[in-house]
């Protein structure tokens, strides 16, 4: 939390401009930079800089050091899902669908297990065909949360594809 009021205050955020490169590049460089700022206030508070560090501001200096890009992209990806996962249930729930979505949510994630779609039919009085039209519906709404929750962090329609296949990349190389 320190890291997003520093960067906001300072006005460093400015210095993000879509031409330079992707947002998130920018958020882990800047994340990087105040990790090693913070590294550094706390090799100058042992020397005597008087300075005072809270123990978790530490903690997150040296998580952030020591993150691979890798797993800052496999973060952002998971969070992307799981914010659009959120939004999507909440659409569901508005609608009065809320069961629907319950029941089917295990085949958009990985929690697909050896249920078969028969019980979920079963549990909605639904036939089969009809639960695996649903399932397919649930996934496209789920591609459509997953897209306009990366379009908020993109300027241009051409970026959107590319940060998909970037969200890709990290969920596979997970």
């Amino acid at each position: 939390m320190i890291f997003f009021a520093e960067l906001l205050a300072g006005g460093a955020i400015e210095g993000a401009r879509p031409e330079r490169g992707r947002f998130r590049s920018y958020l882990l460089g800047a994340l990087k930079h105040f990790a090693a700022d913070q590294r550094d206030e706390a090799i100058a508070a042992k020397r005597g800089g008087g300075l005072e560090h809270a123990e978790m501001d530490e903690e997150m200096a040296d998580a952030a050091a020591g993150m691979p890009d890798a797993e800052f992209d496999r973060q952002w990806a998971l969070t992307v899902l799981a914010r659009s996962l959120n939004r999507l249930e909440a659409e569901m729930a508005t609608e009065g669908k809320k069961a629907h979505f319950d029941a089917l949510k295990p085949w958009l994630t990985v929690e697909v297990d050896s249920t078969p779609q028969a019980v979920a039919a079963e549990k909605l009085g639904l036939s089969l065909e009809a639960v695996k039209v649903a399932i397919h519906r649930l996934r496209k709404r789920f591609r459509d949360a997953v897209k306009a929750k990366i379009a908020q962090t993109v300027s241009n329609d051409g970026d959107v594809r590319e940060e998909l296949d970037a969200l890709m990349q990290a969920l596979r190389s997970a």
